[in-house]
């Protein structure tokens, strides 16, 4: 935070007498475990106190930080030109935008996050028909068969906000895990969903 601080003030420092308030944005990863947080806190007191402004922080993905997975299925694994594709049920460009935009590399559970000598890698691929529709490599133990299961961590804070039904690709179900009770359904999606979206 101080080398954005330090950055904030070269550029905008001249303008700060004018202001009422500062909005230093969102990706705060303030609720990481191991985050010094009072740091936090006493640089923005000190910043609001030498420019007399209002700061306000939105928490952002700090809010839903490892709230939730994206649990997908390997449909076909296909191979061109060395590069293997693991094909699976869900879409980059329809439920994990975020990975295309931004762009964000989630973790996935069980595999390496990038390529490791001797070890198979793929790059993940969505069920769109958008040749963009992919992302990644990464490394695994052992060579991906269909019907295996990829958990992408963390991707609830954008999957839940930003899907989209393109070409009619359903949204993922939504359910909650819980260590007692297991898990429970809150939510299916179907083509009709997507058809009455469009009329």
């Amino acid at each position: 935070m101080e080398k954005t601080l330090a950055a904030f003030e070269e550029r905008f420092a001249r303008f700060l007498p004018k202001v009422k308030w500062v909005n230093m944005g969102g990706g705060h990863l303030m609720t990481r475990k191991g985050y010094d947080t009072q740091h936090l806190i006493n640089l923005l007191k000190a910043f609001r106190e030498k420019w007399d402004v209002q700061v306000i922080l939105e928490p952002g993905s700090a809010f839903a930080w490892e709230t939730g997975v994206l649990k997908s299925t390997v449909v076909d694994v296909v191979e061109n030109k060395g590069i293997r594709t693991a094909v699976l049920n869900v879409s980059f460009t329809a439920h994990m935008p975020d990975c295309l935009e931004m762009p964000y590399k989630p973790r996935i559970q069980g595999a390496h996050f990038d390529p490791v000598d001797d070890k198979p890698a793929y790059r993940m691929g969505g069920n769109s028909c958008l040749a963009g529709d992919f992302v990644g490599y990464w490394s695994f133990d052992e060579e991906l068969q269909p019907g295996d299961s990829i958990v992408f961590e963390d991707m609830i804070h954008y999957t839940m906000v930003k899907t989209t039904m393109f070409n009619g690709v359903a949204h993922p179900s939504i359910g909650i895990w819980n260590d007692e009770t297991g898990f429970r359904l809150m939510r299916e999606f179907s083509y009709s969903d997507y058809k009455q979206r469009l009329s």
